[in-house]
Formats: structure tokens, C-alpha cells, sequence
């Protein structure tokens, strides 16, 4: 499939119906194997528009791991990594106590890594580095932990980003809040009965959200966007998302 989409000489698309035709024509519509070819072709179509246009130069995704998020510069998150160790069922006293010693000695660097974000220096980022290295390299009575030790440790360019780039996040708390109402709807309600309904719920939850970061109340904006009388008037988000962000 691969080789199909990068032999053609086709590579820029007006909408959906032209890619959708465009998939058809090499006949990836009518595979039928797991994963989707469609729905892989598209993810990776949608990506190249985004590295082509520019749009995303300089990004660092951080991410729990999983592999559609393994674009461009990727981080790892912390505190999904951490929670791994942490899931280990230790069945002795000896193994409690090598699960527990290593989560610290985590925790531990975590924490020094949140401190250097505020004040990088070459000097902090060699002694970190080296830390991390300690850490994850570490053999106890614990095999299995040993093992998950070494697989962390193979991540280690991603989850020691933050020394590359300070101004990322260590975890991807913030990402997982932005959803969270969406998945306690469809926890309540099962989700909505269709496409148009979806649009209109992640469209009116993406502007509430941004709206809340911003510092703006949501019956405010939407007052001001339906020139309710008396509303106070609230400019365009994108100009305030595009503002510094405040201290």
C-alpha cells in the first residue's frame, strides 16, 4: 500500500472526495485487512499536509506511547511510564521493597526534571542525564522489573526530551483533562447518533475549553458571537490563542 501511494505522481489533494477517489483508483478502498488501509492512508495523508504546509514546525507531541502519536518530535509521558512500574505485582517483601526503591528514585528525578524546565544549564542536563542512566539501568532480585527497567531505557531520547526542550510538558495531564468531559458524556449517554452530531459536540467543546484557558466564560463568548444585547463583546479566539500566553 505503501508503495503504491508513493509511486503515484499525485500528491496534493482539493477534499475529501478527491482523496477518497484517489484511494479507490489504487484499489486500497477495497482491501479488507486489519488495520483500516483507509483510515492508516488518510492519518498519514493528513500529517504530510500538516508537514507540508508548515503548520506544526518546531512541535514536540508528547504522548502515553501509543504509536499514532509517533510524529515528528515525540515525547513520552511520566507519568503513564512511571505508572507501568507501579502496576507491578510484587509478591514478596523483597520485591516490594525493590518496586518501591526504584518508583522513589522516579519520582525523585521527576521532580528535578520539573525544577529544570524553570532554569536549564548544560551542567544540570549531564547529571540528569546520567541519573537517568543509573536509574533504569538498575538489576535488583525483581526479573520482571529488570525487564521494564531496560524497555524505559531504550526510551530514553523520549522521555529525556525536556532536556532538548524545556518548554514542553513532562506529562500529558493537561491533553487528557481537554477530553475528559467528552468521554464522561459518552460514558452517560453512549456517544452521539451521528456524524453531524459528533461535529457539532467536538466543536462547541473545543471552543468551550479554549474559551476556560483564556480566562473567558463561555456564556460570554457565545453571548458576544449571537450579539445578545448588553454582552460584552469578546474578540476572536484565535488572535487571544495567538497572544503571549499570560505568567
Amino acid at each position: 500500500m505503501i508503495n503504491k501511494l508513493a509511486a503515484h505522481n499525485q500528491k496534493s489533494f482539493a477534499d475529501r472526495d478527491a482523496w477518497m477517489a484517489h484511494l479507490q483508483k489504487l484499489g486500497i478502498t477495497e482491501l479488507e485487512v486489519t488495520p483500516d488501509p483507509v483510515r492508516v492512508s488518510t492519518e498519514g495523508a493528513l500529517w504530510g499536509s500538516i508537514a507540508a504546509q508548515g503548520l506544526l514546525d518546531g512541535t514536540v507531541i508528547v504522548s502515553d506511547g501509543a504509536g499514532q502519536f509517533d510524529v515528528a518530535d515525540h515525547a513520552l509521558c511520566w507519568i503513564h511510564a512511571e505508572r507501568l512500574v507501579h502496576k507491578l505485582d510484587a509478591f514478596t517483601d523483597e520485591r516490594r521493597q525493590a518496586k518501591e526503591g526504584i518508583r522513589s528514585r522516579i519520582w525523585a528525578l521527576y521532580a528535578d526534571l520539573k525544577t529544570y524546565r524553570t532554569k536549564p544549564t548544560a551542567k544540570r542536563k549531564a547529571e540528569l542525564t546520567k541519573r537517568f542512566d543509573e536509574i533504569f539501568s538498575t538489576r535488583t532480585c525483581y526479573a520482571t522489573l529488570d525487564k521494564l527497567l531496560g524497555r524505559l531505557k531504550a526510551q530514553k531520547s523520549e522521555l529525556l526530551m525536556v532536556l532538548e526542550r524545556p518548554d514542553i510538558p513532562l506529562h500529558t495531564n493537561g491533553s487528557e483533562n481537554d477530553i475528559r468531559s467528552q468521554v464522561t458524556k459518552r460514558k452517560i449517554s453512549g456517544g452521539t447518533r451521528s456524524d453531524v452530531g459528533r461535529d457539532c459536540r467536538d466543536a462547541f467543546l473545543g471552543l468551550m475549553k479554549t474559551c476556560a484557558k483564556q480566562g473567558i466564560r463561555f456564556w460570554q463568548y457565545l453571548g458576544a458571537r449571537l450579539a445578545v444585547p448588553g454582552a460584552d463583546d469578546v474578540p476572536p479566539l484565535p488572535s487571544l490563542v495567538g497572544q503571549p500566553a499570560p505568567p
